[in-house]
């Protein structure tokens, strides 16, 4: 933990008088000799008297008061590891350790005073005899419990690389190596305890929190790491961060638990000191501020004076982050056998002992105060019989946590100094491969093998040092629960540690954790609800980073993810479901056989098949009739057979396209057009030769169109048609595409043209022919005849051109297989209407007038004029 910063002098605390001769050190201790000694400092006193600064005497160091038990059974757990260590084979046989343990005071300038006289030696007293008197330099010290001490006392014995193992200094600022070579903790940082905690609100969804500090390093480095790692880790914010004054400053207290009140957070974490929840726990109270789930770090996790009947109904269901808990076999046992020492009194500096039987005992050691004995006190005379009734909190060790931290921090220097002295000669690790000397060690060369060290605690956890001197992570994790008894469990519900990859892992049971809620369920605190797969966050303007909206994604896009910031664009040919939480293939649309319009297509189509083979098959019957001979029936056939591939032709449009599909349906309708309105044109051509040739003086006419003309003419122009199309095939090929720019939800299939000239030369030829065709049965359709077909071509030619007019227009506008329908319509439409026009009047007069298919009737007309 951290404490007040202070400036000092240290002349004030280290005084000199005129003669050199150094001033006497007043400190209270405990003192071990041995081989090698190694120092301490622990706060056994919380409280001091100030110190007259007139700048006119000599100053004094303060007076140290109010003895704090727990602090003193500390300083007795590195008592306790040495002497485990001192009677342990197998660590640093033939050699004892000593300590030489100080009272800090909680105070800066004494902590200071402590080091310096552990690193120095206290005093030099030189008697008239020669010899010496005094307690011996320290290689390595185990201190101090405060971050602001710590970094204060570090900053001084880093220039010597004095090793400083601290057992409760968290600032995270500790880990710097340049400033604080000589560095070393078993506790872990700040920075890792705040990680630690957000774990436990990420395990439990908590992304909206508030923050309560204390005014000091160790709140401050606590808020910083926080507004740095919450987002990145846990992907929440602080919905408010609020600094706890140090006094019971009772309007800004009010003031911070309305904010806490009228913040929707339902989690607040507290990274303060017992005292500050205290004054904090009294507004809370007395404004009856409920259903929260506070948070506790190691500061307060374990304060019993905020366990009390009058608070508990607000903090049960606590969870905190502790120190990690550890067993210590004999450490009982050890504290038993505690003796206070006769010896010494308040006017010598082995005196923490006697203080703590004082204490203890509510007894004085004599010489006792003035008035002592009078007024009734009792008079300590070492006999006392420590036992649970006398000194229950002390002899408790059920729940030991800094101790752990102080067991560790020996065991570390123990193992350092073991690794050091197994060096072998010509294989170390100093200059010229030299090894340390048990009789000339110096402090550096511990700092060296104390970066190296590693080994395992009996109680089974390993301890090792990193790159900055900070031990492997762990921590506990408390919960509180209120007992209905009014007593307090506080229960281990699980741990946090450093895992391999170098992240946090964190252990839960849940089952045994009590929550203080009607539902007995983890309370939910978040700004704004999960946004669920299909939807993304949009953050609000001006607000944190855990408020915003859950909006749906846009159509074509998709997330299957919780809290996702994007959607992704569902690839080209796939489609958003409609939760928009996947992507599924996009419906396909084409002209098929199977919908009702295709079905309807292709069944006019076979139908038109049918009656063209009908027609063909009465034709073939009667192809001896007048009727049939009068109309040149080679050319009526090859009309026929022409009708029918127009029909068959169609069928290419129905169905998914294909690239052979796609050429041939231009190709195989253009050619199949242009041979059956170039046979209706030569037989306009004929009817016109032929009543032509039938006037005197023109017989000579028909020589030039008989039989071999019209086919040859039939033929040619059916080849300029080839020709369009065989150049449109190999310049600019329709083929199959699939067209997402109709319908997005939607792959249209269609065969695209590839060359809208090749397109529109193919059906302006057959256009060109239609139109020659019609003018010339127009000019015909008059002649003298029972049966002129010239007028029976004109209306198939009429309606022919008034089918393909119209298709332009829709064929452009129609999207997608609607375009491929409106070219069917109107194949079958125009052949329809050729069929019907062209043969209908023929098929009629053969089934139903037989009497008018005669050569007489035929001439009747012609005849009658």
């Amino acid at each position: 933990m951290i404490g007040h910063s202070h400036c000092f002098i240290c002349q004030s605390v280290v005084p000199f008088n005129r003669t050199g001769v150094e001033g006497q050190f007043h400190l209270n201790g405990m003192h071990q000799s041995g081989d090698i000694v190694l120092g301490g400092l622990f706060s056994v006193n919380f409280l001091t008297t100030a110190s007259d600064l007139s700048f006119t005497s000599e100053p004094q160091l303060p007076t140290c008061y109010g003895f704090d038990i727990i602090s003193f059974r500390q300083a007795q757990t590195m008592a306790f590891a040495i002497d485990e260590i001192n009677r342990n084979p197998n660590l640093l046989p033939n050699l004892t350790l000593g300590y030489s343990l100080y009272d800090n005071c909680i105070h800066l300038a004494i902590g200071f005073s402590a080091a310096l006289s552990l690193v120095n030696g206290q005093r030099k007293e030189i008697s008239l005899e020669g010899t010496c008197e005094g307690n011996p330099p320290v290689l390595g010290i185990v201190g101090d419990s405060s971050s602001t001490r710590t970094i204060a006392i570090s900053t001084v014995l880093g220039l010597y690389r004095v090793p400083l193992v601290s057992y409760f200094a968290t600032c995270s600022c500790l880990s710097d190596r340049k400033r604080f070579p000589s560095f070393f903790r078993t506790i872990p940082s700040d920075s890792f305890q705040v990680r630690a905690m957000i774990q436990i609100l990420k395990h439990f969804g908590w992304t909206w929190a508030g923050l309560l500090i204390s005014d000091d390093d160790y709140g401050v480095h606590a808020a910083r790491s926080f507004q740095s790692d919450l987002g990145p880790i846990a992907g929440g914010c602080l919905a408010y961060t609020e600094i706890l004054p140090w006094t019971n400053d009772r309007s800004e207290l009010k003031r911070i638990v309305n904010v806490m009140r009228k913040s929707t957070a339902r989690v607040v974490i507290v990274f303060a000191h017992e005292s500050h929840m205290l004054n904090l726990m009294e507004e809370v109270v007395r404004q009856n501020l409920t259903s929260l789930q506070w948070m506790a770090s190691e500061a307060w996790i374990s304060a019993a004076l905020l366990q009390t009947p009058d608070l508990m109904p607000y903090l049960s269901g606590t969870l905190g982050i502790a120190i990690r808990q550890g067993e210590l076999s004999g450490f009982r046992t050890f504290l038993l056998q505690i003796r206070p020492d006769k010896q010494h009194n308040s006017s010598h500096g082995d005196n923490m002992v006697n203080q703590f039987w004082e204490q203890m005992f509510q007894c004085r050691f004599a010489p006792t105060p003035a008035g002592w004995i009078e007024n009734g006190g009792a008079l300590c005379t070492g006999q006392e019989v420590l036992e649970d009734e006398v000194a229950e909190e002390f002899l408790d060790v059920s729940d030991l946590r800094p101790e752990y931290n102080v067991y560790k921090a020996v065991y570390a220097l123990a193992h350092a100094l073991d690794d050091m002295l197994q060096c072998e000669p010509g294989r170390g690790p100093f200059s010229g491969d030299t090894c340390a000397q048990l009789q000339g060690l110096e402090p550096w060369q511990l700092a060296y093998y104390l970066e190296n060290v590693n080994f395992t605690t009996s109680f089974g956890d390993q301890v090792s040092f990193d790159e900055y001197g900070d031990a492997l992570p762990i921590y506990d994790i408390m919960n509180w629960r209120w007992l209905p008894d009014g007593s307090t469990e506080i229960r281990n519900v699980g741990e946090v540690k450093r895992s391999p990859s170098g992240g946090e892992e964190i252990t839960l049971n849940e089952d045994r954790i009590f929550w203080n809620f009607g539902s007995k369920q983890p309370p939910q605190s978040v700004c704004s609800e999960s946004c669920p797969p299909g939807t993304r966050v949009a953050r609000k303007k001006g607000e944190p980073e855990c408020c915003f909206d859950c909006v749906l994604c846009s159509e074509g896009k998709a997330n299957n993810k919780t809290d996702s910031t994007v959607c992704i664009n569902c690839p080209e040919d796939f489609w958003s479901s409609p939760q928009r939480d996947h992507c599924v293939p996009k419906k396909t649309e084409f002209l098929s056989y199977h919908e009702p319009l295709g079905i309807c297509l292709t069944t006019t189509s076979v139908l038109g098949t049918f009656v063209c083979l009908v027609v063909f098959s009465i034709f073939i019957c009667h192809r001896n009739t007048p009727i049939v001979r009068a109309n040149n029936s080679e050319l009526s056939y090859l009309i026929l057979l022409s009708l029918k591939l127009c029909f068959l032709c169609s069928l290419l449009f129905i169905g998914r396209p294909r690239l052979w599909t796609c050429q041939l349906r231009h190709a195989a309708f253009g050619i199949s057009f242009v041979l059956c309105v170039s046979c209706i044109l030569v037989k306009t051509i004929v009817v016109l030769a032929v009543f032509r040739a039938s006037k005197p003086g023109s017989e000579a006419s028909m020589k030039w169109f008989g039989a071999l003309q019209q086919r040859g003419t039939v033929l040619a122009l059916t080849f300029v048609q080839a020709a369009i199309c065989t150049t449109w095939l190999v310049s600019a090929s329709p083929k199959p595409h699939k067209n997402t720019q109709y319908h997005s939800e939607k792959i249209v299939y269609e065969c695209v043209i590839g060359s809208t000239v090749g397109f529109a030369v193919l059906i302006g030829y057959i256009g060109l022919l239609a139109i020659l065709s019609f003018l010339l049965a127009f000019l015909a359709r008059k002649l003298p005849d029972s049966f002129n077909e010239a007028k029976f071509i004109t209306f198939s030619m009429l309606i022919f051109c008034a089918v393909w007019v119209a298709f332009v227009p829709a064929y452009i506008s129609s999207p997608g297989k609607y375009a491929d329908a409106v070219e069917v319509f109107a194949i079958l439409a125009s052949s329809f209407g050729l069929l019907v026009a062209l043969f209908g009047p023929k098929c009629y007069i053969i089934i139903f007038r037989p009497e008018r298919n005669t050569k007489k009737a035929i001439m009747g007309r012609k005849a009658g004029s």
